[in-house]
């Protein structure tokens, strides 16, 4: 058994290893409200919230601890536990910024992500997860993640926004070095184990393409989200009739990119690895049941893709028994919420038939709520289907290779077989 003098959230092969679930678990226990100690990685140290009422009562209360940025800290901050430098996200992409500059973002760029929208995506889907399994179909084996997983997500965010066919095979790599900078795997040749070069290349690389992005759609418009917003505007509450400006776009393209890759690809190849987990749960999707809202949910619940996003207290305050000061950083681990014993019965057990499932994956709720919510839902429910119709034998055959990151519960590879088939679409 673990103790508490043994956690340590800021080493990076832990979370390569395993998901600590162990850690969560003894930390809703012991203390729900913890105090990080400083090290090496977090000279401060931080606050880690792993309850699900903690959670929930940090998103309620609003700026008191925000998404950009706090005192001393001179405009720096963000989601993730290393601050990002004012002027480099904090304030300027959607993620990072507060209310009212967060509320003025978010109706320029809702455009995109309307109901109507995601019915009309719904036939694409099925058809391109047709494609992708129709790849590999014949093999009888595969890669999972690189094969199925990342596929979907990936196409339908170069959908909505619009990115030509040819130029695709770069999102994936982008959100690759963004995310899994800390990552030999995906570190940039020369950078060594400095994940910051990576990320900062990364990031710089998109925001040109967006930029190029916004000339194209500008000379030849097109029925998709970047070019609703070359020329979005919208009409505060005061009258003021605003639109993004030209780095907003920019950060807005890598916000898109990464979160709407990235979380669902995780979501996608934690959620088969639950399914192999629990059999008889596969056999209810096999056996005609499907995904239905509550099985989709469920799956969310259990795989939580985003393992934390990072707070900054704006003014001295208490959470959980525990005196928290203006300008902490303040981490809420979704995954561990997520698996709490006082809101889940049996909460490690993947149960589709789940009822009152309140889950954190998409957020705590309030104006920061995932723009995606009802895009990821299906694109969850259409993959699950399509696999458990067309490979309802598929078995891994071999470990998953995990992401060594801390932000997201990151599968790099997963090897999987099934029954050989012929390709439902022909030539």
């Amino acid at each position: 058994m673990a103790t508490i003098d043994e956690i340590d959230l800021t080493d990076l092969d832990v979370f390569a290893d395993r998901m600590p679930h162990d850690w969560f678990d003894l930390l809703r226990r012991e203390a729900p409200v913890w105090r990080h100690p400083a090290n090496e990685e977090e000279p401060d140290g931080f606050w880690v919230v792993s309850s699900y009422e903690h959670i929930s009562e940090a998103h309620k209360a609003g700026t008191l601890f925000s998404h950009q940025t706090g005192p001393g800290r001179d405009g720096a901050g963000g989601v993730a536990l290393n601050d990002i430098a004012a002027g480099r996200g904090p304030g300027l992409q959607m993620v990072m910024t507060d209310p009212p500059q967060h509320t003025r973002y978010r109706k320029l760029v809702n455009t995109g992500f309307t109901p109507r929208m995601i019915r009309r995506m719904e036939e694409v889907m099925e058809l391109r997860t047709t494609i992708i399994l129709d790849r590999i179909c014949e093999s009888g084996s595969a890669d999972f993640v690189v094969d199925v997983a990342a596929e979907l997500p990936l196409m339908a965010i170069a959908d909505i926004i619009g990115v030509p066919d040819e130029d695709r095979h770069k999102l994936l790599e982008w959100s690759n070095r963004t995310i899994g900078g800390s990552d030999p795997e995906y570190q940039d040749e020369g950078t060594g184990d400095d994940h910051g070069a990576t990320y900062e290349a990364a990031m710089i690389e998109m925001a040109m393409y967006a930029h190029e992005l916004t000339d194209r759609k500008r000379a030849e418009p097109a029925d998709d989200l970047w070019t609703v917003l070359t020329t979005a505007t919208v009409t505060l509450d005061d009258g003021t009739v605003t639109e993004l400006t030209d780095l907003e776009r920019d950060l807005f393209f890598t916000l898109l990119l990464v979160a709407g890759n990235e979380t669902t690809r995780n979501a996608v190849s934690l959620g088969i690895m639950g399914f192999m987990d629990h059999p008889d749960q596969w056999e209810r999707v096999t056996g005609g049941a499907g995904m239905d809202e509550a099985a989709v949910d469920e799956v969310l619940r259990y795989t939580s893709p985003v393992n934390y996003f990072r707070r900054t207290a704006t003014e001295d305050t208490e959470l959980g028994g525990q005196l928290i000061r203006a300008g902490d950083k303040v981490t809420l681990w979704y995954a561990s919420g997520n698996r709490d014993e006082a809101v889940y019965e049996d909460p490690h057990r993947l149960d589709l038939t789940r009822t009152e499932n309140h889950h954190l994956a998409f957020g705590g709720g309030g104006a920061h709520f995932c723009l995606g919510a009802s895009l990821a839902r299906l694109e969850l429910k259409v993959i699950f289907e399509a696999l458990a119709a067309r490979m309802p034998d598929i078995v891994a055959t071999g470990p998953a290779d995990r992401l060594r990151m801390s932000l997201v519960n990151g599968i790099k590879h997963l090897p999987v077989e099934f029954s050989p088939s012929e390709p439902v679409l022909t030539a």
